[in-house]
């Protein structure tokens, strides 16, 4: 399975040039124009991108410039914004409405944005991968501590990562605590 598609705009010539070598490719290639572009479910696509010569109207696109260009030129540009994407994307966790950006230790909700410590980071991680936390797991797995240590350090952390989020984003529920443990709500 591919999941890297280029998307050529409105650029017949490329498409068919790419198409006769389609099986060299380490991505899958889709031709459209103005008319078709919405009939393609951007959202089922993993790494995409969209490629044209010209000006136009679409967000996100990659203009190429400087015609003529080598293929091997037109290959470097394509398979580095694929590098990019891919980078991207795995940086970016979605957490219900959050986004979590791996790579800034950002959280975003709507328009706003709250600066993570590295810590803070791993454990939203770690929540989120785990349906419950106990303390002791949390421990063990963020701070390599024994599970006979006893230490407020978890405590202290969350009570400040959620105060932090309550403050910012006014959601006093992001991390919820019941006997059970810790989890995302």
């Amino acid at each position: 399975m591919n999941f890297k598609t280029l998307i050529i705009y409105e650029s017949d010539t490329l498409f068919e040039i790419l198409d006769e070598i389609k099986e060299n490719l380490n991505f899958s290639i889709i031709k459209t124009d103005k008319k078709n572009f919405s009939k393609i479910n951007l959202n089922d696509l993993k790494n995409y991108q969209i490629i044209s010569f010209k000006n136009c109207e679409l967000n996100h696109y990659h203009l190429i410039e400087n015609l003529p260009i080598k293929l091997n030129d037109l290959f470097e540009k394509i398979n580095i914004k694929f590098l990019s994407n891919q980078y991207l994307n795995q940086s970016e966790i979605q957490i219900g409405e959050y986004k979590l950006d791996l790579n800034s230790r950002k959280i975003n909700y709507k328009d706003n944005s709250l600066d993570l410590t590295e810590k803070e980071a791993e454990i939203i991680l770690f929540l989120k991968d785990n349906n419950k936390a106990s303390l002791k797991d949390l421990q063990k797995k963020i701070w390599g501590y024994s599970q006979e240590l006893e230490t407020h350090t978890v405590e202290t952390h969350i009570y400040r990562l959620r105060k932090k989020i309550s403050d910012k984003f006014r959601d006093d529920e992001f991390i919820i605590h019941d006997k059970e443990g810790y989890y995302l709500n």
